[in-house]
This record gives structure tokens, sequence and C-alpha cells, in this order.
């Protein structure tokens, strides 16, 4: 299969965890795009689910497909949000951000029970760190909290060039949230969960794209079908 067939594959597995009256998270991103497709279609045969999306763009999807939605503070308990991934890690964890909505996405999936992550096989890796790390800053004095976010990644032994994220018109890029995004090129990321807490910490940073221990379980899409890959 493809990229794009594994991302489908993965989606559609995830299906058989749903089930009638849940209450749902919705992720953003191409592979969770066919997620809210393929329960698009089990909402048009008679399905009843309720959905908190993570971002404007996976809302305006689920409501052009007749999904019921709400949101965190109407519906503050979830079942289960199924979202993608930029990689992932054989323990769960993740980077996430490429679509700009880490800050909504991680605020929905630690509102759930379970988090499954669903992602094609490429975004399965050894160690974190290809993928540039998301950092979602305020705008306020954000070229400071930009160098801060330097110094403490490299008390991490993680460096390289950070770059403001930019839309498609090369004007600085808003989340939903109205923030930046500063774009960190690392490399590998020696300790995860060390720079993940410490990032946090820094004045003017919202949040980053490290989620750790958040998820539950992935389904990856493999060129043959699909693995699970599960918490130990």
């Amino acid at each position: 299969m493809t990229a794009d067939e594994q991302k489908k594959a993965a989606a559609i597995r995830a299906l058989e965890y749903v089930k009638p009256g849940m209450k749902l998270g919705l992720g953003t991103g191409s592979t969770a795009e066919h997620f809210v497709r393929a329960l698009g279609e089990k909402v048009a045969q008679g399905l009843d689910v309720v959905c908190v999306p993570t971002s404007e763009r996976t809302g305006k999807l689920a409501a052009s497909l007749g999904i019921a939605l709400s949101n965190l503070d109407d519906t503050p308990h979830l079942d289960i949000t199924v979202d993608g991934a930029d990689e992932l890690d054989r323990d769960l964890r993740l980077i996430k951000g490429g679509g700009g909505a880490l800050l909504r996405e991680k605020i929905v999936a630690t509102a759930s029970e379970r988090m499954i992550v669903i992602a094609d096989a490429s975004k399965v890796v050894e160690r974190l760190g290809d993928f540039p790390l998301p950092v979602e800053v305020i705008p306020f004095g954000a070229a400071v909290t930009a160098r801060r976010i330097a110094e403490v990644a490299g008390q991490f032994d993680c460096t390289g060039k950070l770059s403001r994220r930019a839309d498609e018109y090369g004007e600085p890029f808003f989340t939903d949230s109205e923030n930046f995004i500063y774009d960190c090129t690392f490399g590998e990321i020696p300790d995860p969960d060390g720079l993940a807490a410490a990032l946090n910490l820094i004045p003017g940073v919202v949040d980053n794209g490290l989620f750790i221990g958040i998820a539950a379980l992935a389904i990856v899409g493999m060129p043959s079908g699909t693995d699970i890959i599960e918490k130990t």
C-alpha cells in the first residue's frame, strides 16, 4: 500500500474502537481526516456519537459530514480521541503539531480516557527528532522566547535552527488560538521526557509538540495491513 493507503487503513481500523453513544475527540491532519470521513459514513448509517474537534478545519469537515459536534465546555469528558502523529516511537511518545494544532490536540487528548494514534509506517521511528519539533508561543516577546527555547534545548543536547512558521503566503502563521509556532530542527532528541517538561517552564511557551504519556495505543498502517503498538 502507498503511504496514503496505509493512513486510510489505520483510520478504518480505529473505527473498531468506536461504540454507539461515545464522545470522541477528532484530530487534525491528513490521517485524522481519513478517520473523520470514515466516521461520517458510519454516522450516515445511524451511528450516534458526539465529537469535539481539535481545529477549525476538522470541525468544518465533520460538520459537512453530518457529525454532531460539541466543545470541551459542554462535553468535558471524552471516551477516546483519534489523531495522527508526525512521529512516534515504540514507547508511544509522539511529535505532533505539523498541522499547527498541537495545543488543542493535547488539550482534547488529555480530556479523553484513551488517545488512539493512527499513522502510516513511515511515522514510526527509533528516536524522535527527525521531524522538526513545533513549539507554540505567544506573540508578545516571541523572539526572546525563541532564544530561551534554544538555550534550554541545548541543556538536553538539542541544537539546531529555530524558525517561526509562515503561512502559505509567507506571512506569520497563527494557530487557531492566535499564537506563533517555532519549528525546532534538533535532530534526534536524547531525552524527550525531560525536554518536554523543561520547554513548558519557559515563560511565553504555551506548549510543545512532544506528547509524553498521553497515547494509549497506535494503529500503524503497514505495506500489507495494520500493526498495533500498545503500552507495555
